[in-house]
């Protein structure tokens, strides 16, 4: 910034337009007068009490000082020509250009204009006047005590939390407010709820300098924390239906939170951009980072001049400007230029922080507490927040006990790939706790209990800092309570508890149809699934056929279509041994398992269990199906893209015997010339095969039957199952059961097995389309692990694999989570059952 111009000088316009905010701010507060010349013209910038008119509305032209710095010019050659123009800060006259005789001498031309009598009883210092230089401006105690009866409520920005705001009193305009908060305590998030509140919330403007996130960083920050949204999700890319339809309202809004992310961000730039935005409400600087980078000019040494600059920006512009310092080092806070510092410190209670409020001046002033929701991007307010819970105690509506909870919160650094250095099968675990606790998926939870207890008997080596000493406390808390026998009882209560492996796979498992199924669910079922595929399908512009007449069924495609082309692998490695052996469920219902024999030239490892969530609904995402009448095309010269049907191909030859058969059991009934019908998944997946070499020529298609494509019919019905999901597996118990269960009825009734089975469907293409679009994902991403390098021993079904891996990393081509489309991870020895399998 330019220096201050000094009292008594005349200055010219160009100079004037550089200092216009520190020539108006010394008006306001200095009483301080000062000539500007433009070539012939000239005028005065003078207070507002030296012409008590300029506060009238609308009595002279007026322009705010943003506008006024641009077109600053023309207004001085309007005021040197008799016409007086106001200059305001928002809504509010701060001064005032006046003419001014030609032939007078600057100190003459002022002396004049200070003549008038100061308004309010001001007193201006004849010594001073005497001495040859601009008098100060004193008042009286009156004004002082008028203006401030007359101001009201200061009305700054808040942050929207309630005790907070009350021990602040708010953000006050023209002070600088530090928030020091040690690395990974959510320091940053107290600055972004300011901006939300006054941007999103009170439309106010406010420039958000972000020296450390960029600005997809504090957009998924500001989508996380209001919607509830799930930030680590959002990271990956994928967001609810929900969340889309907020970003799009938040285009609404966009223009009042502006972001500067860009390289080389300096207080000097933030000083000089902020008096260009118009209606300036509030500065956000995110972050000034004690650790010294050479890449971040708000960093190590540079910090104190960086303060002084900002402070001198609140005063100047008489706006609150808010800072975030990544520490609480009192030596370092005590160099820099703050007038109120709000200072975050753990509290014994993990699950809230204190915030201790303090004025230069006055020292500590109050305090708040605030409860951390990291996940969520923000912080709640501990008045609304539940109970405070002891060690070991479980709140009545969550999931997961007080050492669980810490150790999902202090993984997150690293969970969010903010740090690095554990080992990907830790990662993947807390990674996995973090979700199963957003998700209230107690199964998932339970299942995670062992890796867990391993994780944090043998934990990692981790860095002598703030995060990884909090992480180190975490895993130590949760082994000491393993060891007492009590880390939480996951496994004591939810769907899961006492019943075996209950497979977290809606859909997937196969249900045996009943009599009245067919129906409509009752008002209040907790997933009306029948309800809601009908609907998807009705509201298709193109007219769907959903029923095949009977009479119909007997010809033309529809005698083509088994269940075999589901195209499921149910493969074991030609090098393993297995064996099917009785097993006894928990239940005390005996059924056979699979036994794996491993070789020993696999070397070390252990069998790594893979299970795929929701394959089935996950599916109708992008399925591509004919909704009308499948017409016979016959023989192709290439698949036609637009289309989808059933295609009747020879088999691929594949070479490999690391992975199964692209098409999986699809091989097993070939016709008497060695062909197999195959549904539009298959097709598109040789392909893709081809395309990358895998396979050597696309098989040719001898005959087919296809309609026009749509890829989205069935995908409201997986938007409402993906939604309804992570609503009722929060509740567990009967509700999430019945969820299940009539998610998979509703997909099985698209073709009823049994002919007197009635059903507002009928649709065997849609159906193994559907099931085809499961197997494909399910191999695929199998194949990706295998082209990594790992040891795929088996791929059964839609949704289970195992793998030979080193005890406790799964392949990092699967996202470990409870969401559809992801998967759990298990590990076993070879040789010792798997406890999942087909009844």
């Amino acid at each position: 910034m330019s220096q201050e111009p000094p009292a008594g000088t005349a200055m010219n316009a160009t100079e004037a337009r550089k200092d216009l905010y520190a020539l108006v701010k010394r008006a306001e507060e200095d009483g301080v007068t000062t000539l500007i010349h433009k070539r012939e013209d000239r005028a005065l910038l003078v207070p507002l009490d030296r012409f008590p008119a300029a506060r009238k509305p609308d009595a002279f032209p007026s322009h705010l000082l943003s506008a006024a710095q641009k077109d600053f010019g023309d207004l001085i050659s309007r005021a040197a020509h008799g016409q007086p123009q106001v200059l305001r800060r928002s809504r509010t006259p701060v001064a005032v250009l006046l003419p001014v005789d030609p032939d007078s001498a600057p100190h003459s031309s002022q002396a004049a204009v200070m003549s008038a009598a100061p308004a309010g009883g001001a007193v201006n210092s004849q010594a001073t006047q005497d001495r040859g230089s601009t008098p100060r401006r004193l008042a009286t105690l009156g004004d002082t005590i008028g203006s401030v009866l007359a101001s009201g409520p200061v009305g700054g920005p808040t942050f929207g939390l309630a005790g907070l705001d009350a021990a602040t009193g708010g953000l006050q305009p023209g002070l600088l407010t530090l928030v020091a908060a040690p690395p990974a305590s959510g320091g940053s998030l107290l600055g972004l709820a300011a901006a939300r509140k006054t941007a999103l919330g009170e439309s106010r403007k406010v420039l958000y300098a972000a020296s450390g996130p960029n600005r997809a960083d504090i957009f998924r920050r500001i989508l996380a924390a209001e919607t509830g949204g799930d930030y680590l999700r959002l990271k990956q890319g994928r967001l609810t239906e929900h969340e889309q339809q907020f970003a799009q309202q938040l285009r609404q809004k966009a223009s009042v939170l502006l972001i500067d992310d860009g390289s080389d961000l300096t207080a000097e730039a933030i000083a000089e951009t902020a008096p260009h935005v118009e209606d300036l409400a509030l500065v956000v600087v995110d972050r000034l980072q004690a650790a010294h980078n050479a890449r971040l000019p708000l960093s190590g040494d540079r910090l104190q001049d960086a303060s002084q600059i900002l402070a001198s920006l609140a005063r100047t512009l008489h706006v609150p400007v808010l800072a975030i310092v990544d520490s609480a080092d009192p030596t370092l806070l005590s160099l820099l230029d703050a007038d109120v510092m709000l200072t975050l410190a753990p509290t014994e209670d993990l699950a809230k922080v204190q915030v201790t409020v303090s004025e230069r001046d006055f020292g500590a002033i109050g305090s708040a507490y605030l409860r951390p929701d990291l996940l969520h991007a923000r912080f709640l307010d501990e008045g609304f927040a539940p109970a405070v819970r002891t060690a070991g105690e479980r709140p009545a509506q969550s999931l997961g006990s007080t050492v669980e909870q810490e150790l999902a919160d202090a993984a997150l650094p690293y969970t969010s790939g903010a740090r690095q250095g554990l080992p990907a099968s830790v990662t993947h675990v807390l990674a996995a706790l973090r979700t199963a606790l957003a998700n209230g998926d107690q199964e998932a939870l339970a299942e995670l209990a062992p890796s867990l207890a391993e994780t944090a008997g043998a934990p990692p080596q981790l860095l002598d800092d703030a995060e990884g000493r909090r992480l180190g406390a975490a895993l130590n808390a949760y082994s000491t309570a393993v060891s007492a026998g009590a880390p939480g009882q996951p496994a004591a209560t939810g769907p899961a508890a006492g019943s075996g492996h209950v497979p977290d796979d809606e859909g997937n498992a196969e249900v045996e149809l009943q009599p009245g199924d067919e129906e409509d669910e009752p008002e209040g079922a907790p997933f009306p699934a029948l309800k809601l595929l009908k609907d998807a399908v009705g509201r298709s512009k193109m007219h769907p056929i959903k029923v095949i007449r009977i009479e119909e069924r007997e010809n033309g495609p529809w005698p083509l279509i088994s269940e075999h082309m589901d195209g499921e692998p149910r493969w074991v490695h030609p090098d393993v041994t297995s064996t099917r052996v009785p097993f006894i469920r928990e239940n005390g219902k005996r059924v056979r398992r699979d036994q794996l024999d491993v070789p020993a030239t696999f070397g070390e490892g252990a069998l790594c269990l893979i299970d795929r969530n929701g394959s089935y609904p996950s599916a109708c995402s992008a399925v591509p199906l004919a909704p009308n009448r499948l017409l016979h095309t016959g023989p192709l010269e290439a698949f036609d893209k637009a289309s989808a049907g059933i295609y009747l191909i020879d088999i691929p030859q594949w070479t490999r015997t690391d992975m199964p058969h692209p098409l999986g059991r699809i091989i097993d009934r070939p016709d008497e010339q060695g062909r197999v019908w195959v549904t539009t998944p298959h097709i598109k997946q040789l392909m893709k095969l081809v395309r990358e070499d895998h396979l050597a020529v696309m098989p040719a298609i001898h005959d087919s039957w296809t309609g026009k494509a749509n890829e989205s019919l069935l995908k409201p019905f997986y938007e409402a199952a993906r939604k309804a999901r992570i609503e009722l597996v929060q509740v567990g118990g009967e509700p999430y059961k019945a969820y299940k269960t009539r998610l998979s009825i509703a997909l099985r009734l698209l073709w009823p097995k049994r002919k007197e089975q009635k059903s507002p469907f009928w649709r065997p293409d849609w159906r193994m389309s559907m099931v085809a679009e499961a197997s494909v994902r399910h191999w695929t991403v199998a194949f990706k692990a295998v082209q990594e390098g790992h040891t795929l021993i088996a791929l059964r079904n839609v949704d289970a694999a195992v793998f030979w891996t080193p005890e406790g990393t799964p392949p990092a081509t699967y996202r470990i989570g409870t969401g559809f489309g992801e998967v759990k991870a298990k590990f076993i020895q070879a040789g010792e059952t798997i406890p999942e399998g087909d009844d």
